[in-house]
């Protein structure tokens, strides 16, 4: 899965295995069903088909983040709060640090608003991106650093 020094919490490759399956609801917004090829998870996931356009069995990459900074968290308390404050900052004109987001096609910003246990083995973490929802179902051993309340980042790239 991730290495212990990264800010990557979980990352597989999905194979589409259909896109909206209960009928479209919104022009520019459609919800995926996905099944990861590594670890056996269901992923369910509305996003922009303008900016990021998926057809039935392809193949992407996701990946999700706590941070877009490339490396391990920080959590030295004694540095510079003007650089931390700007470290990590994204920017059109392209003078902000080069993160995550340099190497994927999409990425979302969102919380983790409900986890589920559901059966003993499997359990069901969801996430808002602003009102586009995902839901990521499989082992909990899959998804230990994924932390109800927490903010992350969705990454995919074809």
């Amino acid at each position: 899965m991730t290495s212990v020094s990264s800010n990557v919490v979980f990352d597989d490759i999905f194979n589409i295995s259909s896109i909206d399956k209960e009928g479209k609801k919104f022009d520019r917004v459609s919800r995926l069903y996905a099944h990861s090829k590594n670890y056996d998870m269901d992923l369910t996931l509305d996003y922009n088909i303008e900016l990021f356009p998926l057809v039935v069995n392809q193949n992407f990459a996701l990946a999700l983040a706590s941070s877009l900074a490339r490396g391990p968290p920080t959590t030295n308390p004694d540095a510079n709060e003007d650089e931390d404050k700007d470290r990590d900052v994204w920017r059109p004109d392209g003078k902000g640090r080069r993160g995550l987001e340099e190497d994927y096609d999409y990425v979302m910003y969102g919380k983790i608003y409900k986890f589920d246990g559901g059966d003993s083995d499997f359990v069901t973490a969801y996430i808002s991106f602003g009102g586009l929802l995902m839901s990521l179902t499989g082992s909990f051993r899959h998804m230990t650093n994924i932390v109800l309340g927490d903010s992350i980042y969705v990454l995919l790239r074809r």
